[in-house]
């Protein structure tokens, strides 16, 4: 992070030169920093570099001054080094210490950005730094510099290459492979799942009685409320289609695609009273007007339909189990 002014006190100084404090010592501090901007193996001209010290443990309140560059030194360097300074001096704190009751220390980096004009071996200015009292003075660095090594006459220019497509490797490809992989499994899993349970829920509605199915189906009819005009189609459509299932499964006859006349036509010489066998027609041929020709029915008619209905179930169910025990009627009557 960038030290503040106001963090520590005088940071930098703000004379045009750099003096010593009378009475301060003067300390060699080791060697300063020097840190290409661009990684590379070899410094290249107008290459740029941060060239500056380490301050260790420096006491917040310390008062500190930098050897301040104007643009006379700064161009006095640069014509007679061969050496552009870029930036003057900049400040970082790499790290802060100390408890909260106590004064904050800091580690701090001052450096100057730089760049080599020409090629050619360079032995770089010394560094000095004002801290407290003592001058901290830090040992200069060396730098070789070298240009681009073309020939220029034989050198030919060419055309900018298009970007090289490389194959695809089997590390690249795995993720997508593996995502699509675990998704396929999911959706197969998860279809395997729903036709299993429409299965199940198939194998257990054909499990139970037709005549069960048919009479619980029937009682979502009931109440008045299915008669308005608006509502006699599904109305009749629905108890009907009910009865449709009830009898292809009962008499085996393929109710669900004939026609009214058809039906009832497959039904003559059944075990149906006669009664009960005209009671049905004449619900069938009203449902077709209600549902083909626009009739209306009425409300006495309507109050009809659902006891009639319930009334060929049972009945029809009635005389089935007679026929499957043919004794228990006699037997019945006998107990009587």
């Amino acid at each position: 992070m960038r030290v503040k002014l106001l963090t520590i006190a005088a940071l930098l100084a703000s004379t045009a030169l750099f003096a010593e404090e009378e009475g301060g010592r003067r300390i060699m501090a080791g060697p300063s920093f020097l840190e290409p901007l661009e990684k590379r193996d070899s410094v290249l001209v107008w290459d740029q570099f941060h060239y500056g010290v380490e301050l260790k443990d420096i006491a917040e309140g310390t008062p500190i001054a930098l050897p301040v560059l104007d643009a006379a030194t700064r161009e006095r360097t640069a014509r007679e080094g061969h050496l552009a300074i870029l930036k003057n001096w900049q400040l970082d704190s790499v790290k802060v210490s100390g408890r909260k009751d106590t004064l904050a220390r800091y580690d701090i980096r001052a450096y100057l950005t730089l760049a080599p004009e020409i090629p050619g071996d360079y032995e770089l200015f010394e560094l000095q730094c004002l801290v407290g009292r003592d001058t901290l003075v830090f040992n200069r660095q060396m730098m070789q510099v070298t240009e681009p090594s073309i020939d220029l006459e034989t050198f030919q220019p060419h055309d900018i290459h298009p970007q090289q497509k490389f194959p695809y490797t089997l590390a690249e490809l795995f993720p997508w492979i593996y995502g699509i992989g675990m998704g396929g499994m999911i959706v197969a899993a998860l279809i395997l799942w729903l036709v299993t349970r429409k299965r199940k829920e198939e194998e257990k509605k054909n499990a139970e009685p037709a005549h069960i199915r048919a009479l619980r189906e029937l009682e979502k009819f009931r109440g008045n409320k299915h008669w308005k005009p608006d509502q006699q189609k599904a109305f009749y459509s629905g108890v009907t289609d009910i009865l449709r299932a009830y009898i292809a499964s009962r008499y085996e006859v393929g109710a669900m695609e004939m026609t009214t006349a058809e039906i009832f036509e497959g039904l003559k010489g059944t075990d149906i009273p006669e009664e009960l066998y005209r009671e049905m027609k004449d619900l069938f041929e009203r449902a077709d007007f209600v549902k083909f020709a626009k009739y209306t029915a009425s409300d006495e008619d309507n109050a009809q339909v659902i006891p009639q209905a319930v009334r060929f179930v049972t009945t029809t169910y009635q005389a089935q189990l007679e026929e499957e025990i043919p004794g228990e009627a006699g037997n019945d009557k006998k107990e009587e």
